[in-house]
């Protein structure tokens, strides 16, 4: 790693320093938990991640393992379901909010969510208009009665005149929440519960409002210490109208000193922003050979343009796409052998049977799988499968070689 150590003295004397593509993957995988992991283990270990992180996405999607459990069972091997229950309604050292999209944050950045909410709370609506008197009504029970789901507002209409239904009261509860009044303060099955945000929060929380320049500078740093290293379009990633202040804060960051801008070899179009202690992480760091099935969900994945540029990955998930227009299946699973995206297959964990599928196997273009990968690939395959509650493997369309060698190792 002589190269990265040249790089790092050139950072600290303020020039500007080039890394190689390779350099760059391992400064993301180290940042992202898959090379060198020191989050620890059980649930302090799965709080470790999220900080880490600093979110993970919930998704509702189960045919295999459902995303905020998918992704931070890929970091933890350890990991068990519980563990990030646990976390949300005992502990309450995580929370359910917005980021860029629906995800668990760590309690220690519960703050930062109140700028995002301070929108909603002065008119701004999620996803649709507002029902002023619903949202009171709504407020007004869940004060009364204590934590209620959405199902505890279902009405059987008696007769016309009856004022309310169960999907206007699905909008408050929506609307509550993201405005900060109402909290998730657990889950039964995959259902929120919803309570007052005061009865959910701990008492040490801070819940002091950050300025806008506090959130930009909150964003920017968190963004580098869970990616490694960032592209300025990255760190505002679905967040409308914070393009101007990230840009004012990456300045004054710059200036003083405490980021840096980094350049890949190869590609002198993008500037990368990163730090001296990122850079430091990675020294003498070798890579391992070592697997990862990954959700199309997950933290590395999600931006999938940043994907394309640093790992030569075009990856889509295609249960949006009608049928006929798919080209490897419902919900690939993204395939991560060392530093590269090697592969994706379509899975489906039948629970019922506890046979999990391989529909279908797709290995990008050039590459071949030798007899290291398809034994690492079976082990974590099997790991996999019996994570979603499955005892027994079947693999359908693939490369005729590669199947038969595979069901031999899967005995």
């Amino acid at each position: 790693m002589v190269f990265i150590n040249r790089a790092i003295q050139h950072i600290l004397k303020k020039t500007h320093p080039l890394l190689s593509v390779e350099q760059a993957r391992i400064l993301i995988l180290k940042s992202q938990g898959f090379v060198n992991p020191n989050f620890g283990k059980g649930k302090e270990g799965t709080l470790s991640a999220i900080e880490k992180l600093g979110y993970v996405q919930i998704d509702t999607l189960s045919v295999a393992a459902r995303a905020h459990h998918h992704t931070l069972w890929s970091r933890l091997p350890d990991y068990k379901e519980n563990y990030l229950n646990e976390l949300l309604e005992k502990d309450k050292s995580v929370f359910e909010y917005w980021s860029h999209a629906a995800s668990y944050l760590p309690m220690s950045d519960y703050r930062f969510s109140l700028f995002v909410k301070k929108g909603y709370v002065e008119g701004k609506s999620h996803w649709f208009g507002q029902d002023k008197k619903m949202n009171r009504y709504v407020l007004d029970r869940i004060k009364a009665e204590g934590p209620l789901q959405s199902k505890d507002f279902e009405c059987k209409r008696k007769d016309p005149g009856n004022w309310y239904e169960w999907k206007p009261a699905k909008k408050a509860l929506e609307q509550l929440f993201m405005e900060g009044k109402l909290m998730v303060a657990k889950r039964q099955g995959f259902q929120k519960v919803y309570d007052l945000a005061e009865r959910v929060l701990p008492p040490t929380v801070n819940t002091g409002l950050p300025t806008e320049k506090e959130f930009a500078e909150y964003l920017i740093k968190k963004a580098v210490e869970a990616n490694g290293i960032v592209e300025e379009k990255e760190i505002a990633y679905l967040r409308k109208g914070l393009k101007e202040s990230v840009n004012k804060g990456l300045k004054r960051l710059l200036k003083d000193g405490a980021l840096f801008e980094i350049e890949l070899s190869g590609n002198d179009k993008a500037k990368y922003i990163t730090t001296a202690e990122q850079l430091k992480s990675i020294e003498n760091v070798k890579l391992e050979n070592k697997i990862q099935l990954l959700s199309p969900f997950d933290n590395i994945l999600i931006q999938r343009k940043r994907v394309v540029s640093l790992f030569d990955f075009d990856y889509q998930m295609e249960c949006y796409v009608p049928e006929p227009k798919r080209k490897f299946g419902y919900f690939c699973l993204p395939v991560l052998f060392r530093d590269k995206f090697v592969g994706r297959f379509d899975p489906k964990a039948d629970r019922a049977s506890k046979v999990f599928y391989i529909k279908s196997m797709h290995f990008e273009k050039g590459f071949k799988s030798d007899k290291t990968f398809n034994n690492l690939f079976a082990e974590k395959l099997k790991a996999y499968a019996t994570f979603t509650g499955c005892d027994k493997i079947k693999i359908d369309k693939a490369d005729k070689v590669w199947k038969r060698e595979m069901n031999t190792l899967l005995k």
